[in-house]
């Protein structure tokens, strides 16, 4: 915790290592050189985890041999407190289940002292330094994030006795089971929004299929590039950047926000990174970031996850270009490739063929898609920002939980 507060008589501050029997990273697969199969005992990871429940889709697997020699230390029991310790930092969940199955490096294992902190209790305060951001002044790792042992374990925590803990976690209990019900019918209207501009999507482009010359993309930019990352290690190509520098999770709107990072020319110069100019449709490959797109609000750079294509305007709409794209969504992330991660890459995304009507009826189809979009976009803004204010609400109750005020 960042600040200490006075607590209520009763309760003390305790580091969690004082209040657990055990705490430790998973497997770690690539330092072991463990083998993967197809079947066997399932190794989660911390994307098993992240959604607040465990599931067991897109999963690995290892020999008995490995079972038989990891068992012991990396089988979590119920109860035990599972923590998302690399990449997405900060997701827990409760084991409540007696299935064989390992975890990964990238999972904390958590066995709580139940005789001094129940499972729920110290959960939710886990939930709640998510929540605040906490683990964000521990980040370690240029281009992966995680958070230490030691970092973890001197984390204090405010605790009252168990009866205490167990009225708090009810009472909290209640309240959240209303403001998720709230929150999951606000989201439920963002995904109704989405699904009915998929359905203009594929009306509009539908009704187009084999009325025109079909283009792969390769032809309306031939400088069509991927980007690159400059050396981390290298201050200069980094320090003081002027270059804006965008990754795949920074795709998320019509337009691109300013980039999370720069470079300098010299990280441009001495590295695979482009500058794309303004107007470029960027394109992500990558993980679940394949074909999300954006395109950028002025010159700049991304990396090697992100191809980048600014097509004639007098030949091919932008604006209409993404449209299609996201229209031919589906159909282009069945290309993906890879075991580890589902990918695509730059020949799969020049290779990608698009209906090219005349430029006049490109513009059309925009304005109308644009409208239809603009209606959509301020219904998700509104619910957006109703779930905003009930998460903002959540945080304000688990404050007062953990101050004694609940």
């Amino acid at each position: 915790m960042s600040e200490l507060y006075e607590l209520p008589n009763g309760w003390v501050y305790k580091q969690l290592d004082e209040i657990v029997f055990r705490m430790h990273q998973g497997v770690n697969t690539a330092a072991d050189k463990v083998e993967f199969y197809s079947d066997g005992y399932p190794i989660i990871q911390s994307r098993n985890i992240t959604s607040g429940e465990l599931h067991f889709e897109n999963i690995k697997y290892v020999n008995e041999e490995d079972w038989n020699l990891y068992e012991k230390k990396y089988k979590p029991k119920i109860n035990d407190i599972l923590l998302s310790n690399i990449g997405t930092i900060g997701k827990s969940i409760i084991v409540n289940q007696n299935d064989n199955f390992l975890i990964h490096w990238n999972i904390f294992l958590i066995e709580p002292q139940t005789e001094l902190v129940s499972a729920q209790f110290l959960k939710v305060f886990l939930d709640k330094l998510d929540n605040d951001s906490y683990y964000d002044q521990f980040l370690k790792g240029a281009t992966v994030k995680f958070v230490s042992k030691k970092n973890l374990a001197s984390t204090l925590i405010p605790l009252p006795p168990l009866q205490e803990q167990q009225r708090i976690v009810s009472k909290l209990d209640s309240l959240f089971e209303k403001i998720d019900k709230a929150i999951s019918l606000h989201q439920k209207n963002i995904d109704e929004a989405d699904v009915f501009m998929g359905s203009v999507l594929n009306e509009v482009f539908e009704e187009m299929d084999g009325q025109y010359k079909k283009e792969k993309l390769e032809k309306f930019d031939r400088k069509m590039s991927a980007g690159g990352t400059p050396l981390r290690a290298k201050n200069e190509y980094w320090d003081d950047g002027t270059i804006e520098w965008f990754s795949s999770g920074e795709l998320n709107q019509q337009f691109t926000l300013p980039a999370k990072e720069r470079i300098t020319d010299e990280g441009l110069k001495n590295s695979s990174a482009k500058l794309f100019s303004k107007g470029t449709l960027l394109i992500g490959m990558y993980d679940t970031a394949a074909m999300k797109m954006s395109i950028l609000h002025t010159d700049g750079s991304c990396n090697q996850a992100i191809v980048g294509i600014k097509p004639n305007e007098d030949e091919l709409n932008i604006f209409f270009l993404k449209y299609q794209l996201e229209y031919l969504k589906p159909k282009i992330l069945e290309e993906r490739q890879g075991v580890r991660q589902q990918n695509l890459n730059l020949s799969k995304i020049k290779n990608v063929e698009i209906e090219l009507p005349p430029l006049p009826i490109q513009q059309k189809v925009v304005v109308y898609l644009d409208s239809v979009s603009e209606k959509m976009e301020k219904v998700k803004t509104i619910q957006k920002e109703k779930m905003e204010s009930l998460k903002a609400l959540k945080a304000s109750i688990l404050d007062k939980a953990f101050r004694g005020e609940l």
